[in-house]
């Protein structure tokens, strides 16, 4: 197949034709057990039934009206959204980076509005992952993402993951947000630790600086819980969603209070896609499943099970040296003799019909469907185990 498309993308030489739950088949008909759930996207698997039901009764009603009218799908997501958050109002973007965006965005301008224009400055973690926009690539901590595109947005400083005292160190009264991922996924599915997080709560009620939790890839039952800071108990100022957040249909949102919401007035803001029926309708029903008792119930228990695994594979192989997450989030750190080749790994997987990810040179992600099953759990840890065999031998 010719390929047409901007050379910022290295695509996998395997062509996707369908999929079905956890299994996608390519053109000529291979099958692979997905592991990858499209970068934690596809929680409830491909080709849900309810979702394909809540999409196609959708596109026989309305695809589009623009943000001049709102509609009943969005202001039912949004009341579902609130009902089960901190947050009072929701922002409908169509990505994470745009969510992280309007957060970002939300964040300057509210405290402009209540201390004045001197307090702008951003706090984030080195090695943070936030989108893929000039602004957000910038509060990103890291370099290879933006040093092709300076000069970059100011007032942006980066302090170490997990460092409560460099946090501390950095913020003062000028600092208007400090922005976190609960785990950071992109850098090597590393989770924050409690007192990071409690420490980040507490500096910014000090300073009177809104807490940004970016919960694009962990949150929706990606850790068992709907949102991953529900396990540690610290509530944000503002909250992003994205990934999961439409089962596969792009979709995301920046949820905050109403009174930091008052500061996005009419005309301050806007998408053009953003919260569009069909997005929302999706969404809708993609929310009620993943928010069920029984599918993170069904999250904790497969991660459980797939953590132990990957753990006896990393002891038979010697291939993994860690394996650490929450829920279905999970990153294997490769041992010292396989450092920085994680992608030499899963293309060698994509050979053994498994679909797998990195997070980074040296960590190999699995993001599967929250839904995902024992066979097909079974059956990937199987051809993962023949890779992982064949690999070493390479390697």
């Amino acid at each position: 197949m010719q390929n047409h498309i901007t050379p910022n993308f290295v695509f996998s030489p395997m062509i996707p034709d369908h999929g079905k739950g956890s299994r996608v088949w390519d053109r000529e008909g291979r099958e692979y057990i997905d592991l990858a759930g499209g970068i934690a996207v596809n929680a409830l698997g491909h080709c849900h039934p309810a979702l394909i039901e809540a999409l196609t009764e959708q596109a026989g009603k309305l695809w589009h009206v623009s943000n001049i009218y709102t509609t009943e799908p969005a202001q039912t997501l949004a009341a579902k959204l609130t009902e089960h958050t901190f947050a009072d109002k929701v922002f409908f973007c169509n990505s994470g980076a745009e969510a992280n965006e309007a957060a970002l965005k939300l964040a300057r301008k509210y405290a402009r509005d209540h201390f004045g224009e001197e307090k702008n400055e951003i706090i984030a973690c080195v090695n943070a992952f936030h989108g893929r926009t000039l602004f957000t690539v910038s509060v990103g901590g890291q370099a290879k993402y933006s040093r092709d595109f300076a000069p970059l947005p100011p007032a942006i400083t980066h302090v170490p993951f997990n460092d409560a005292e460099a946090l501390a160190a950095a913020i003062s009264e000028k600092t208007c947000a400090v922005i976190i991922e609960p785990i950071q996924g992109e850098s090597g599915v590393l989770p924050a630790d409690s007192a990071f997080l409690e420490a980040a709560r507490r500096l910014c009620d000090q300073h009177q600086t809104l807490l940004i939790f970016d919960e694009v890839q962990t949150g929706m039952g990606r850790t068992a819980k709907l949102f991953a800071h529900e396990h540690y108990g610290v509530t944000p100022d503002i909250m992003t969603s994205a990934k999961a957040l439409g089962g596969g249909f792009p979709i995301g949102a920046m949820l905050t209070t109403d009174k930091i919401a008052s500061s996005l007035g009419p005309g301050t803001h806007g998408t053009t896609f953003g919260g569009n029926p069909l997005a929302c309708a999706v969404a809708n029903r993609a929310f009620d499943i993943i928010n069920s008792p029984e599918t993170l119930q069904h999250a904790e228990q497969q991660g459980r099970k797939l953590q132990a695994a990957l753990t006896a594979l990393g002891e038979e192989t010697g291939v993994f040296q860690e394996v650490r997450g929450m829920g279905l989030l999970i990153g294997c750190v490769l041992a010292e003799p396989y450092r920085d080749r994680a992608g030499e790994l899963i293309q060698t997987a994509l050979n053994h019909g498994l679909m797998i990810l990195v997070a980074g040179s040296n960590v190999i992600r699995f993001a599967p469907s929250l839904l995902i099953d024992d066979e097909d759990l079974e059956e990937g840890m199987k051809r993962l185990r023949e890779a992982l065999l064949s690999w070493r031998t390479q390697a």
